[in-house]
């Protein structure tokens, strides 16, 4: 059976206070980047699985980030 690498990237909620968002874009504004309007900070997650498919290794990661990965 193939193997598949999926990505999962994870972002606190908007209503959720960001410290090293917020530090991050001060940072970045000092730099001298303009237009920048907001930055979150989250994790990346690798799964590496085995599937017959694209689409099932694609449905098995979403069927893992909906029941254990969302906070």
């Amino acid at each position: 059976m193939p193997r598949y690498t999926v990505y999962v990237n994870i972002l606190p909620h908007e209503q959720i206070l960001d410290p090293a968002g917020k530090a991050t874009l001060s940072g970045l504004q000092q730099l001298g980047f303009a237009g920048l309007a907001d930055v979150r900070i989250g994790k990346r997650i690798r799964l590496s699985l085995e599937a017959p498919d694209r689409a099932a290794a694609e449905a098995q990661a979403r069927k893992a980030a909906d029941e254990l990965l969302v906070n």
